[in-house]
């Protein structure tokens, strides 16, 4: 991480999954003594960054930000080394100072003041990032020079915005008098670390003082000035005027990513013709040539990295045959990204690849009445991009569908590129049977149990201003329950955090059916993960773990109360579910634990009749 011009330096460091899925664009890093904001893509330097192939996720990305976007990137990155003036202490994100208002440390001063004021120092230090750090002149205790923390308040808004607590505005009750001299400080009282334990106080004639508590609150925005429209990491301003809230520095919601993610699906039968396809926009230039011009402008290409290490004469072959069969790129802007896996995941032949490898496994005896097919899936690789972010309300609903207006861009100007992460790993694929799904989901039960949970729905929808629709149906609420039970269950198998398995629901009626989930779990090793995951898709194991699991979803710590909860009375997006129960990890649910509801599961206290696998 970097300072940007005009003198960049080293403040800190961030792993390149984190740039993706905790400190992207527009995210606050809270360094050991500075707090930043990661800059917008007009400030990244591409020199470092790789290119990432993956067409799918490229003509999705495209849908949402326009055909100008030409490439997937990885962020700028250099192996470290023990020089410490190498080229890698030069290579990184931007970032800039935020917030801006800082406060001194020492508590005898407690000075608060802008950055601007020149009431602080920067003291950069060559060697050790995480040693830079502003101090006062105030000669703290000991005499020496006291460090400057942020301050620990900033405010936002809906539409994504932040900005600089506004300290004098607050303090003087919504006026800002020109006149005199405004010392501030900002005063701690106990040990809570409350908000009404802390106060900012004017030293103008006034003597003024407030407590921080009347900046928080449903009735805080009318002691809060309108929004700026500031975006920090795009160092600009834009018309705004909404209703602002304070959030703590650090706060979970200040920043949540927007991210649109597919795995890497086989466009042919072996290794050599895999990599052909892959780079087909190049290589196609070399089918109208003979052998030998081809072989000779082979070396030349930006993909030859890829393919020097197999023989020539089979890349020459694989070009070839691929032009004669005259297949497509695979680059579908008109189909979604659930499809395509879906068609690879239960193809009817095994496939090995180096990025994706599946095998059928034979379906435990217990489970044969309702489940059809189970996929080991032993190499995956999946990537992940960036489009956005949204603060105070996460993208819960569907990230594809999310209102545009809530979006924060990630640049200045529409961005031609976007910052991506590349992981491999394993996972297990679970395919219900469709004929006994759809008698299911026609049943007069669950159509009865739908008619609570839509409703709800449409109230939450409503709620935030989005337009009615977007029901995903039973189908999908009976499986990400499913996923969500077996996450737990295969979390104490494994030996892999539950946060570190992932789901991915397939559901859809009609004529083209899918009715299925993928569990898996990945890691950025070039390696990927050990198979622990896959092992437990054997069927001597599988069918113990899915028992298990239905076993512990009949019964929550909470019941009565989890199995009654109407998702009707606040507008909720889940029937029979909490956190003891169902609830995982933010890394692990595509639906920010929405539409989940163990009755139509397995049998509830409250709820005997409805579980498509109850007893």
């Amino acid at each position: 991480m970097t300072m940007p011009a005009p003198q960049p330096m080293r403040v800190g460091e961030l792993r390149p999954n984190q740039l993706l899925h905790t400190y992207g664009v527009g995210a606050v890093a809270d360094l050991p003594n500075l707090s930043v904001v990661v800059a917008g893509l007009d400030d990244w330097d591409l020199a470092k960054t790789t290119i990432v192939r993956e067409d799918r996720l490229l003509a999705a990305i495209r849908r949402e930000l326009g055909p100008q976007v030409e490439t997937l990137r990885t962020p700028p990155y250099i192996p470290e080394t023990s020089d410490p003036f190498a080229e890698w202490t030069r290579v990184g994100v931007p970032v800039r100072l935020f917030p801006r208002w800082l406060r001194c440390s020492d508590l005898r001063c407690n000075r608060l003041a802008p950055v601007e004021s020149s009431m602080f120092e920067l003291l950069p230090h060559s060697f050790s990032p995480e040693r830079i750090r502003y101090v006062h002149g105030c000669r703290g205790r000991g005499g020496s020079r006291p460090t400057v923390v942020p301050a620990r308040f900033v405010l936002a808004c809906e539409g994504g915005h932040l900005d600089d607590f506004p300290w004098l505005y607050y303090v003087h009750g919504g006026r800002v008098p020109q006149e005199g001299e405004h010392v501030l400080r900002l005063l701690e009282r106990g040990t809570t670390g409350e908000a009404a334990n802390v106060y900012v106080e004017c030293s103008c004639g006034r003597n003024v003082r407030r407590s921080m508590a009347q900046a928080f609150g449903l009735d805080a925005w009318r002691n809060l000035p309108a929004c700026r429209g500031r975006n920090p990491h795009l160092a600009g301003f834009s018309e705004c005027g909404a209703r602002t809230r304070t959030l703590g520095l650090g706060a979970t919601n200040g920043w949540f990513a927007m991210q649109l993610q597919a795995f890497t699906l086989p466009r042919a039968d072996d290794e050599i013709a895999q990599k052909v396809a892959e780079n087909w926009a190049q290589l196609n230039l070399l089918a109208s040539l003979s052998r030998e011009q081809a072989t000779a402008l082979l070396p030349s290409f930006a993909c030859w990295p890829e393919l020097e290490s197999y023989d020539i004469d089979k890349v020459w072959r694989a070009i070839v045959r691929r032009a004669e069969e005259g297949e497509d790129d695979g680059d579908d802007d008109d189909q979604d990204l659930d499809t395509p896996e879906w068609e690879a995941l239960t193809r009817p032949d095994p496939v090995e690849l180096p990025d994706f490898t599946i095998r059928k496994e034979p379906v435990p005896s217990e489970a044969r009445p309702w489940l059809s097919e189970v996929v080991l899936a032993s190499r995956l690789r999946r990537v992940s991009a960036l489009y956005g972010f949204t603060r105070i309300d996460a993208p819960e609903w569907d990230v594809q569908a999310t209102d545009s207006g809530r979006r924060v861009p990630l640049s200045r100007e529409a961005p031609t590129w976007v910052p991506c992460a590349e992981t491999r790993g394993e996972g297990i694929l679970l395919r219900f049977d469709e004929q006994r799904l759809r008698d299911w989901e026609e049943s007069e039960p669950v159509r009865l149990r739908a008619r609570m949970l839509r409703p709800a729905h449409n109230d939450w929808r409503s709620q935030r201003q989005l337009p009615p629709g977007q029901w995903p149906g039973m189908r999908y609420l009976l499986l990400h329950t499913f996923a969500h039970a077996l996450i737990r269950e295969f979390a104490l198998e494994s030996g892999y955090n539950a946060s570190g398995i992932a789901e991915r629901i397939y559901a859809r009626g009609g004529d083209r059916p899918m009715a299925g989930i993928l569990l898996y779990t990945s890691a950025p090793d070039s390696e990927g993960t050990l198979g622990g995951l896959v092992s437990l898709g054997r069927r001597d194991r599988l069918g113990t773990l899915i028992r298990q699991a239905l076993e512990a979803a009949r019964l929550c710590s909470s019941d009565p109360l989890c199995a009654q909860h109407d998702p009707r009375v606040h507008g909720r997006l889940y029937g029979a579910a909490c956190h003891a129960c169902l609830f995982a990890a933010e890394t692990s649910c595509e639906r920010g634990n929405h539409y989940l509801d163990r009755a139509l599961l397995v049998d509830t206290v409250t709820d005997p009749d409805i579980g498509f696998l109850a007893r």
